[in-house]
């Protein structure tokens, strides 16, 4: 690695403490529940979407099935901390686990596929698992399970007046994940997944073992996700099939790193900063009446980002969020 390449890691690195030293302080002026509340989602949105970035952006391995690994994540944890009395904190490790575990049996079949046959197979695969969760009792069903409060505490991840507390985990989640996508592009494992993304046959003529490859990156990503569900259902503190499972899930965790750009380091960021605060807003000020406007503001935003940046909204800060510059590497 020569010695514009270390400096571009180093200044990568160093942007990224910034903009995490700066969204650590963003909520201390903020005393509206509702604007901290916003934030929280986006941070979370943002970490899910980095998570996702790491299979379908890196890799290209187009997933629209994450919200099972989102869920199994959720209950996984939840179930623990609810039945067994395991805390939240040890349980959104074991949760980031059944997903990355999740990703792997999903990809063992699925990866035989490519392109869009793969995209379709992991829609199948996650409506599957909403209806299987939906009809099994032992999870709660279509009834879902209640997170009991316990008083307040870090360990339980609860927090009765207070939401700044979970500024800062889904923070940390974000800080994670985005951390995570760094050492990666400058690994030999970001090279490899790159390749397979670029061009299979050359790929493998180069040597990169496309299956393990394909089920790394799955893993990694699956286990972020599965980590993401479990923080989400204790800030809710109530989840079933239909909040944690759905398919409309699928297609939100993917839509901030296409907005921002697929494959960088800050698309999933800046497009979950445009994304979630106007589908929250729309659905706040419209209630029912505005039912469906959020996913239409989807649609016209991807089109609109398509036409006018197709490599995402990260193409505005001048380059492409260390993707291309990596790839050139």
């Amino acid at each position: 690695m020569d010695n514009a390449i270390l400096r571009r890691r180093r200044a990568e690195l160093l942007g990224g403490v910034i903009v995490l030293a700066a969204l650590a302080v963003l909520p201390l002026p903020i005393g509206d529940v509702y604007t901290r509340n916003l934030i929280i989602i986006t941070l979370l949105f943002a970490g899910l979407a980095q998570a996702w970035n790491i299979l379908g952006g890196y890799c290209g391995q187009i997933s629209l099935g994450h919200a099972l690994y989102f869920g199994l994540g959720a209950y996984a944890s939840t179930l623990l901390f609810v039945r067994l009395g395991v805390p939240p904190v040890f349980g959104m490790v074991v949760g980031g686990a059944v997903g990355g575990l999740g990703a792997l049996l999903v990809g063992w079949p699925c990866f035989r596929l490519s392109g869009h046959y793969y995209a379709i197979a992991t829609v199948v695969v996650g409506e599957i698992g909403w209806l299987l969760f939906l009809n099994w009792d032992f999870v709660g069903g279509a009834t879902g399970v209640y997170v009991p409060f316990q008083g307040e505490s870090w360990l339980a991840l609860q927090f009765r007046t207070a939401k700044l507390p979970y500024h800062y985990v889904a923070l940390g989640f974000l800080a994670l994940t985005w951390i995570a996508a760094w050492v990666i592009e400058g690994s030999r494992w970001g090279f490899s997944w790159r390749a397979v993304k670029d061009d299979v046959t050359a790929a493998r003529s180069l040597g990169v073992r496309i299956f393990p490859s394909k089920m790394a990156a799955a893993a990694i990503s699956g286990f972020f996700t599965g980590m993401g569900g479990a923080i989400y259902a204790q800030y809710v503190g109530y989840i079933d099939p239909d909040s944690v499972m759905a398919g409309t899930l699928s297609i939100l965790i993917p839509l901030p790193a296409v907005l921002g750009g697929v494959g960088t380091l800050w698309g999933p960021l800046l497009g979950a900063a445009l994304l979630i605060p106007l589908s929250e807003l729309s659905r706040s000020y419209l209630g029912g009446s505005g039912r469906g406007v959020d996913l239409m503001l989807y649609g016209a935003l991807i089109v609109l980002v398509a036409l006018a940046r197709p490599q995402g909204l990260v193409s505005l800060l001048g380059r492409r969020g260390g993707g291309d510059d990596a790839r050139a590497a």
